[in-house]
């Protein structure tokens, strides 16, 4: 199999033309990393020389250093400087999952045009860590797979109507369990339909390091000084989230960014990290990889749901057997929020919600 591979790249260009050089984006970055021209030019292979230049080429076209300079000490980016890397890593987090799909897609039409693809697993899910790190496992494992994001409801619904072979969705464990359960069961048959057990996982409040704002619980959100980043509507995370505010009491509309959305966990840690909002709702893992803290609150099972005649399928068992295996396992409880212990367990739709509805048991 051939492995595509697409990425996120921006510039600016001035009135004149003038256009800021790629590279400097990336030296920005690594410069935030290591605190040092020096440190970031050992990762990138650059020259002292050449990364200077490039950091003059800035100042020249905004008129203001990028770097702040003083002997003895580390270097560190100006407000300009913090604002363009963090406006690189807001791009990557929001567009990396879509750019992954079209990846998987190219993959698979390179494969048919060559006349030798098997049948291509097709995914909808959800977007997690758990799901993104088993592509890379069923792509090394020479398994076609099309990997789809889309929200919760979006891909159960595409199952039921034959758009994939796999739906990704999460379910709250607790008081919350009824009501997601009603939310997806009028398009899951428990007669057809079963459940492949990824992972636990938990999802919380993500907030700047060093929480300034002191937001500890849900309510502390309804606060006037406090901005939040949402998920988008459809999202099981944004689905939990209004489940939340219900229970709560909390009148969405004093929640201030309540309306804004974005469409990935990584995404809405992005928006954090960039000082762009105090406060989102999401899953752990990216909330330690933009150095936020957490506050866990909700933890949840995520499941791929498929027809039982899928798992008669070569592929499909092969693709249990890497959900099962201690790497697929050690991955996953490697991302910080995660548990794998029960990775590709198979499992009945009743057997696994208690609260499964009555009327669905006819």
């Amino acid at each position: 199999m051939f492995k595509v591979s697409i990425k996120p790249q921006w510039t600016i260009t001035q009135m004149d033309a003038q256009l800021l050089p790629k590279r400097l984006i990336d030296l920005l970055v690594d410069i935030h990393e290591h605190g040092s021209i020096a440190g970031a030019c050992e990762r990138s292979g650059a020259s002292y020389r050449y990364a200077w230049g490039l950091l003059q080429d800035g100042q020249t076209m905004f008129g203001a250093p990028l770097v702040n300079m003083a002997r003895g000490k580390s270097a560190t980016l100006t407000p300009l400087g913090e604002k363009l890397v963090w406006a690189d890593r807001r791009i990557a987090a929001r567009l990396s999952p879509v750019l992954d799909s079209l990846s998987s897609e190219l993959e698979v039409e390179i494969e048919r045009a060559l006349l030798k693809a098997p049948a291509v697993m097709r995914i909808h899910a959800s977007h997690g860590f758990a799901v993104e790190t088993l592509r890379g496992f069923l792509m090394r494992a020479q398994i076609p797979v099309d990997l789809k994001y889309r929200g919760s409801l979006e891909s159960v619904i595409s199952l039921a109507s034959g758009g994939c072979d796999f739906a990704g969705f999460h379910i709250p464990l607790g008081d919350f369990e009824p009501r997601a359960i009603a939310h997806y069961a009028r398009w899951i048959d428990p007669e057809q339909h079963r459940l492949v057990n990824i992972a636990t996982r938990r999802q919380g409040l993500m907030v700047a390091r060093g929480n300034p704002k002191k937001i500890y619980r849900i309510a502390d959100l309804a606060r006037p000084d406090v901005h939040f980043i949402n998920r988008q509507q459809g999202s099981g995370t944004r689905f939990l989230f209004d489940l939340l505010l219900e229970r709560e009491g909390i009148d969405t509309q004093s929640i201030h960014g309540f309306d804004d959305g974005e469409y990935t966990h990584a995404a809405v840690a992005a928006y954090i990290a960039s000082g762009m909002a105090n406060a989102g709702f999401g899953i752990e893992t990216p909330a330690r990889q933009f150095n936020l803290e957490f506050i866990p609150i909700e933890t949840e099972r995520y499941f791929l749901l498929c027809h039982r005649r899928s798992l008669e399928e070569p592929q499909v068992a092969r693709m249990l057997e890497i959900l099962r295996s201690p790497e697929y396992r050690g991955a996953v409880n490697a991302l910080p929020g995660y548990n794998g212990q029960l990775a590709g367990v198979v499992a009945d739709v009743r057997e696994s919600f208690a609260a499964w509805p009555a009327k669905q048991a006819a």
